[in-house]
């Protein structure tokens, strides 16, 4: 099992959430609000129905506050980080579109570290990505991608993977700025996120006061064939596909990644078959995915 979210009590500090609507944000609020913590969540629109699921969250009700806040509004977010104690920057862009991409993540993450500066907020933890690191053609297979690599930009650029260039200036800004303004700044980066685990991390990483610089969150590595195939093997009455279509030559060896960092602060991270097994049930239960007329049998994972 994960670290328990409850081991400390976050009462009488608050918590600004960036973006608090999206999937990573929407765990960190529910877990912070299970650990007692105030939470005050940025959003574009919170009237906006998408962000109606936090307002359901226990404890919501009392320690929950959504503010309309944009990343390239500055006032905005200032007002919304005023008397935190930390914040969690995870809003960001996603596309492959530069001019939607690279700008906004930037300036929005220079703006969260400033207006972290001027209110005197004690931590910052920025949702980066794996996507900031290993976009590097010079890795072999055999190199261990760990929190001292970086993404190749020329590479990112020439090959137009844009998300991954936007991941890797925006957090490198972030640690320039950081340093400029001397705002303690811890980041997370993450693979395909599935589960809590992601929030776990960021929780802990604020909660350590010896955490500094880079975490990778990783659990494993795995070729979208392998997925397919727990997948399949988990949900038989399902027709999913068990080999993939681009699948004619043999597999390339995967990167090895090294999660030391986040296992010596404690975080035991939770299997991929648990979180694949998990993601399916929560798509049934919330009527996202039908659930098939055979009657449904135990699944032991291994």
């Amino acid at each position: 099992m994960p670290v328990d979210a409850s081991s400390l009590s976050g009462e009488g500090q608050t918590i600004c959430v960036t973006g608090a609507g999206g999937f990573i944000a929407s765990w960190m609020v529910k877990l912070l609000l299970d650990k007692g913590y105030t939470v005050r969540g940025t959003a574009r629109n919170p009237a906006d129905p998408k962000n109606s699921h936090l307002r359901e969250l226990e404890g919501a009700q009392e320690r929950l506050t959504l503010c309309k806040a944009d990343l390239l509004d500055y006032e905005s977010l200032k007002e919304a980080i005023q008397g935190c104690d930390g914040v969690f920057h995870t809003a960001s862009p996603v596309t492959d579109d530069p001019e939607q991409m690279v700008e906004p993540a930037v300036n929005g993450t220079k703006n969260v570290i400033i207006a972290a500066s001027e209110t005197k907020v004690r931590r910052v933890v920025f949702t980066s990505s794996i996507g900031a690191v290993y976009m590097d053609p010079n890795n072999s297979p055999d190199t261990v991608i760990d929190e001292s690599c970086w993404s190749d930009l020329e590479f990112c650029k020439n090959t137009k993977n844009w998300y991954c260039y936007g991941k890797a200036v925006a957090e490198q800004a972030a640690w320039d700025m950081a340093e400029e303004k001397g705002v303690d700044l811890v980041v997370v980066n993450p693979v395909l996120v599935l589960g809590p685990d992601v929030a776990l991390a960021h929780i802990l990483v604020f909660e350590t006061p010896s955490a500094s610089g880079r975490y990778l969150c990783s659990e494993s590595v795995l070729h979208r064939g392998e997925v397919v195939e727990i997948l399949a093997k988990f949900f038989p009455e399902y027709p999913i596909p068990t080999k993939c279509s681009d699948e004619k030559n043999p597999r390339k060896q995967p990167y090895k990644f090294s999660n030391q960092k986040l296992k010596d602060l404690g975080l035991e991270f939770t299997s991929v078959k648990q979180c694949l097994y998990e993601t399916v049930k929560s798509l049934q239960e919330k009527g996202h995915l039908p659930i098939p007329k055979q009657a449904e049998e135990s699944v032991k994972i291994q």
